[in-house]
């Protein structure tokens, strides 16, 4: 009896139905791993422009998936964080003020209140830059934009430097050590946002021809 050379077509589907998925499977986990190290090399490549650059890596790498390769979306990532720390930070001072510190120490008292006034004004200004950040369009308004984003990023480290300005004069204690301790690391986040920033807006004004994604997927 002859062979049917044609194979069943249901046999055939069957045999695909099996052999795509693991084909899949097999060379999905590679592509993953080489957009998770690129994304990582490009975090450690615009890091190493800020000031703080291990803290830098150490705060960003775990939103790799989110930042990509996007200068735009490590900008936005890179001043949330350094929002939210300020926010963790302001909350804590808030409540020194709070506490029992007000008879027991007056001077260190009102040095927290003024810290606890200019950490506000930073964290508004935080908040106004990102809220720029999430709407960034094309050409001269991306200049416009990005000027204010470095004015008010810049005015939100300076208000955090006046913060710990205010404990220079007093004597060493738990409070000053514990509060600028905190403050500085905020500050070393605060810097490195605005490093970050400053890089996102010099890539526009160095290649004015290259356009910015609005949703954030960068140039």
């Amino acid at each position: 009896m002859a062979r049917n050379p044609n194979p069943n077509p249901s046999t055939t589907c069957l045999l695909l139905l099996f052999i795509f998925p693991s084909l899949i499977l097999a060379v999905y986990p590679s592509f993953q791993k080489d957009a998770t190290t690129n994304a990582s090399d490009f975090i450690r490549t615009s890091c190493s422009a800020t000031l703080y650059p291990v803290r830098c890596c150490a705060t960003l790498a775990r939103y790799s998936n989110a930042i990509q390769q996007s200068p735009s979306q490590l900008a936005v990532v890179a001043v949330s964080v350094s929002l939210r720390r300020a926010r963790r930070a302001a909350s804590y001072i808030s409540s020194l003020c709070q506490g029992p510190i007000n008879s027991s120490n007056p001077s260190a008292a009102a040095a927290l209140r003024d810290c606890d006034s200019t950490f506000g004004d930073a964290i508004d200004q935080m908040k106004q830059s990102l809220a720029e950040l999430h709407q960034l369009k094309t050409g001269e308004e991306f200049q416009w934009q990005m000027s204010n984003v470095e004015t008010w990023m810049s005015a939100a480290l300076t208000n955090e430097d006046t913060c710990t300005d205010g404990f220079e004069e007093l004597p060493a204690g738990d409070v000053k050590e514990d509060v600028c301790g905190r403050v500085a690391r905020v500050k070393e986040l605060t810097s490195n946002a605005l490093a970050l920033v400053n890089s996102l807006a010099s890539k526009q004004r160095s290649s004015p021809s290259h356009a910015v994604d609005p949703n954030g997927r960068g140039f």
